[in-house]
């Protein structure tokens, strides 16, 4: 049930994804992974093409290049449905990037031309961002943290998709963005914390909200619990997520979430997740309705 009241269901095969990572040499490796997805990418799209050349295991150096998701925001999620933090700020380009990996600690470096542009500025490689963060992993804990930043966040995939609606090519200046993560395993536990948001409001003639320029945010926090149920490897997730300013992009200002998975057989799960959205205020543009949502996944992944 949507916002206005409508009721709708489906049957879908949501995703067909195929990938393959070939060893080149001991120092270059490709990947590339097809992805189709219905009612959206048909025929079938290539969803990344990339080439690294490194070895971490020799040298604690590497280049990637090509189509890729630039490393702007961790989006791990126990869940059915992706994080908001997702829905605002992946960012897929044809980019290069420079990183390092040693002793837990990571990080890299990137570039790429956006197809949106500051106004006046020619067709370049002027978009371009970082990230750093420490991961660790023992028998009993997990622990990943880290940081982001780009100088144009409105080359993320929905930011762009709605200024292509709108007919926008340029912005009169790069809003910046920011994000951090924080994914926490211990035993059977696990506790997923993320933000991600606009640093500065784009022009009110682009983006807005409330009748001002808009500076759109967006934090996930999750809690999953697994065991073994009857000799089966079951997940119980439960998560709440908020956004700001994010009317204009279609997404709702809270979300709450509660999913349960089980996987039936190797390689095979199911799951059951149970969404309840709340839409901005009338006062802020929105209707200020609830909406609601039951999903019933079954999976294969290998």
């Amino acid at each position: 049930e949507d916002f206005y009241g409508a009721d709708t269901s489906d049957i879908t095969l949501a995703t067909v994804g195929l990938g393959l990572d070939a060893e080149i040499t001991e120092w270059v490796n490709a990947h590339i992974l097809f992805l189709w997805e219905e009612d959206d990418t048909e025929p079938m799209d290539l969803e990344e093409g990339t080439i690294t050349l490194g070895n971490l295991e020799k040298f604690p150096l590497y280049l990637n290049a090509g189509k890729m998701y630039v490393p702007f925001g961790s989006f791990e999620s126990n869940m059915i449905s992706d994080p908001l933090t997702l829905e605002l700020g992946e960012t897929r380009e044809s980019a290069a990037q420079v990183g390092f990996a040693a002793s837990g600690f990571y990080g890299s470096f990137y570039a790429f031309n956006s197809d949106i542009n500051e106004t006046g500025d020619d067709d370049t490689i002027a978009s371009f961002g970082a990230n750093a963060g420490y991961g660790y992993l023992n028998d009993k804990m997990s622990l990943d943290l880290g940081v982001g930043w780009i100088n144009n966040i409105a080359a993320a995939d929905n930011l762009r998709g709605y200024f292509d609606d709108a007919g926008i090519t340029d912005v009169q200046d790069y809003p910046a963005g920011l994000t951090a993560h924080l994914t926490l395993g211990y035993g059977p536990f696990m506790l997923i914390g993320q933000y991600l948001g606009a640093l500065n409001a784009f022009d009110a003639s682009e983006l807005d909200f409330n009748v001002s320029g808009a500076e759109p945010s967006a934090w996930n926090l999750e809690a999953a619990y697994t065991r073994e149920i009857k000799g089966k490897e079951t997940t119980f997730a439960v998560g709440y997520q908020k956004t700001g300013e994010a009317l204009a992009l279609e997404l709702p200002e809270e979300r709450i979430l509660a999913s349960i998975g089980v996987e039936i057989w190797k390689y095979t799960s199911l799951a059951l997740e149970y969404l309840h959205d709340e839409d901005y205020s009338v006062n802020e543009g929105g209707t200020g309705n609830d909406a609601n949502a039951a999903t019933l996944q079954l999976a294969v992944v290998f």
